[in-house]
């Protein structure tokens, strides 16, 4: 939770120690490199959602892994100084066997040590013991991190995976599950789970007393909701059930389902040991001279940690928990800390005071417009509204328009399928509260007169020819106002009052591009395009 801060330093953090080793270049897999895994560990891949499925990244893209800060004594990260990854011998040395716990015990170390999740929603871990149906559980683990803002849960599974199988492994014996899957998006935490499969020996193969196995998602925002995760762990696609069914009753394959995060399972694996849960980790970006994961005492006072990983002394806002979470404003930075709690994925991203606030929230709006599933109204239509008017408020709107930003904010809350609608219009919201002189500004003025640096980390289009930079664009002497883009790209084109489209400020995103260029093919008057580096290769 945010809170007051009661006190003076950080107990423990007697300074930031750095732990790089092995980030930024391949890793040095144990048992052989991820090409070689192959028909080790069972693995399975959600199936293709169609022509707008996301292309797969890169191992390149993603083994650039942040730095490692730890501010106190390392718990999760222990062992990170001395391996760029804890193979099981490393992992034993580092961290001992795990112990054995019945199911009471379970539940009863989830309650002492108020265990909760993490990655985003923060519900109990106690309470999803309880909430588990009758039958034989599964258990799941979610590391599909789709946010960019976040890699905390990245640099687990690349660099402690038996950390996070230990917990999940303890969890499976305490309470008689058959089935383990661990759902990942990118290439290295792939390879690295799988390695770690097997050097335990575990695998998808009948007959065993627990199969365990890794699902494939595309890297996307949606990728990591609960349900999708399930979804494609079961055959079918990596999006959000219509219908909201709680896993503990009916998840993997109709089963009680125990579905958490990756800290959630590395976490529980030092509880059983520690009994405490003493650290939390902690992805920032934004206005820091280098993205970092940092591991951090409960409790910890913002600034200090803001200060440690080299952040402006007064930055103008932090958005804390991510692209789900709420900004802070400058006047309650200096009172607050992080603690286990604290609402989000654990993002922490400071913004500096030259870029306007307003239009930091507006770029990465667009992108959470685009990060849909398409599958409900409030959240294909109602994500693109509420982007396109805070963009209208930018533009000199005035009142209207930001009662046009509350108006689908309160359009779009609770009717979801998923809870993807209501983190982003938390997120928008938090920033008219957190930047009201900004606002003022742009609603009464002429505006903040300051430009939108992009400080907020999106994604690059990924795929083999990357089309960073390309957009939709409109020849003005050609459009007749048909409004067919709209129709068929809601989330990237919307109508403005006079009929016309107005076009959101963002890139075309992987996953909608094939639904961009058949907008542009289907434009009546032929005055939509795609313009950037990968245009001319359609």
């Amino acid at each position: 939770m945010l809170r007051g801060v009661r006190g003076g330093g950080v107990g423990g953090a007697g300074g930031a120690a750095t732990q790089a080793q092995g980030c930024g270049q391949a890793f040095r897999w144990a048992g052989g490199t991820p090409s070689g895994s192959e028909g080790r560990v069972g693995a399975t891949r959600a199936p293709d959602t169609g022509p707008d499925r996301c292309p797969r990244p890169t191992v390149t893209d993603v083994n650039n892994l942040p730095p490692v800060v730890t501010l106190g004594e390392p718990r999760l990260t222990a062992g990170f100084d001395d391996h760029a990854r804890l193979d099981r011998r490393a992992h034993l040395a580092v961290h001992g066997t795990a112990p054995r716990l019945s199911a009471t015990e379970l539940v009863s170390l989830a309650e002492a040590t108020a265990l909760r999740g993490r990655g985003g929603a923060g519900f109990p871990f106690a309470r999803k013991l309880h909430a588990l149906g009758k039958g034989v559980p599964a258990v799941v683990v979610n590391g599909c991190e789709g946010e960019p803002a976040c890699r905390k849960d990245a640099v687990l599974l690349c660099r402690a995976p038996h950390l996070v199988l230990d917990g999940a492994l303890l969890a499976a014996e305490a309470l008689g599950a058959r089935t383990l899957v661990v759902g990942v998006t990118q290439d290295a935490t792939e390879a690295s789970v799988r390695d770690a499969l097997a050097e335990r020996g575990l695998a998808d193969r009948r007959g065993r007393p627990l199969r365990a196995r890794v699902v494939r998602l595309p890297e996307r925002m949606v990728s990591g909701e609960s349900s999708a995760l399930l979804r494609a762990a079961d055959g079918g696609p990596a999006l959000p059930a219509g219908r909201r069914v709680h896993a503990a009753v009916q998840g993997l394959g109709g089963a009680p389902t125990l579905l958490s995060n990756t800290e959630t399972f590395a976490q529980l694996a030092l509880a059983a040991r520690r009994g405490a849960v003493g650290t939390l980790l902690l992805t920032l970006s934004g206005a820091i001279p280098q993205p970092r994961v940092a591991e951090a005492p409960d409790g910890v006072p913002l600034p200090y940690v803001l200060q440690q990983c080299g952040a402006e002394p007064v930055p103008q806002g932090v958005l804390v928990g991510g692209y789900h979470g709420l900004w802070l404003g400058a006047e309650r930075v200096p009172g607050a800390v992080l603690s286990y709690g604290t609402p989000g994925a654990g993002a922490v991203l400071p913004l500096p005071a030259a870029t306007c606030p307003l239009g930091e929230t507006v770029r990465v709006a667009h992108w959470l417009a685009a990060e849909s599933a398409g599958q409900c109204g409030p959240c294909r239509l109602g994500l693109p509204a509420l982007a396109g008017a805070l963009t209208d408020v930018l533009a000199g709107g005035g009142q209207s328009a930001l009662e046009a930003v509350r108006d689908a904010a309160r359009a779009v809350h609770g009717r979801g399928a998923c809870g993807h609608p209501d983190g982003a219009a938390r997120f928008l919201l938090s920033s008219l509260a957190a930047f009201t002189d900004d606002l003022a500004a742009h609603v009464l003025g002429s505006g903040c007169g300051r430009g939108t640096a992009g400080v907020l980390p999106l994604p690059r289009t990924a795929g083999p020819a990357p089309a960073a930079g390309e957009r939709l664009a409109v020849d003005w002497t050609l459009c007749e106002g048909h409004g067919l883009c709209a129709d068929l790209l809601p989330q990237l084109v919307r109508l403005g009052p006079d009929g016309y489209p107005s076009l959101a400020d963002a890139a075309v995103p992987a996953h909608l591009r094939v639904r961009a260029q058949r907008a542009v093919r289907r434009c009546p008057a032929l005055a939509l395009r795609l313009e950037g580096p990968a245009a001319g290769k359609r």
